[in-house]
């Protein structure tokens, strides 16, 4: 198989647990959480998935990369969780790109950056920073407009919703 093709079937590959990724983001935001979704595999193994829960649990720690990092690592029975990918519909944050580095996961790919908060290229690079005990590899870009469309159209309610209230 030539590199060309490995690349294409990677790409689909990609986009296909990209889109089980933006379905925990859309579940999310009709929880009325910020629509972020991420899924956790090995090889074509799904090990499981989830979305933001940040104003369900009222905690800071409700980013659903890290409810999805916990979850592996219960099901795994092991924090270790080598040989994983996690996709994430938007770029991690300085807190869950820190978690993926504990977790010792292989590969993280998201869709749409983060420009006021993410860790991985927008605004720090913690998952390929050599002088970090754990490095993975980072593919951006995946379904990257869907991604980022997903939370625009969330926003924008939002605005809509507030001002409504405000007017009445």
């Amino acid at each position: 198989m030539g590199i060309n093709t490995q690349h294409a079937i990677q790409s689909q590959q990609d986009e296909h647990w990209m889109r089980l990724a933006l379905k925990a983001a859309r579940t999310a935001a009709k929880r009325g959480e910020v629509p972020v979704g991420s899924v956790l595999v090995r090889g074509q193994e799904l090990i499981c998935q989830a979305g933001n829960r940040k104003e369900a649990w009222q905690t800071p720690l409700g980013h659903a990369e890290v409810i999805a990092l916990h979850r592996a690592a219960l099901k795994e029975s092991s924090w270790r969780l080598l040989g994983t990918t996690l996709y994430v519909t938007l770029e991690p944050c300085a807190m869950c790109a820190g978690a993926l580095i504990q977790a010792r996961v292989s590969r993280v790919v998201f869709g749409a950056r983060d420009a006021k908060g993410g860790a991985l290229r927008s605004i720090l690079r913690i998952g390929d920073d050599p002088r970090l005990n754990h490095q993975f590899e980072i593919t951006e870009g995946v379904l990257a407009q869907e991604c980022g469309q997903i939370l625009t159209d969330f926003f924008r309610l939002r605005r809509q919703d507030l001002r409504k209230s405000k007017g009445k």
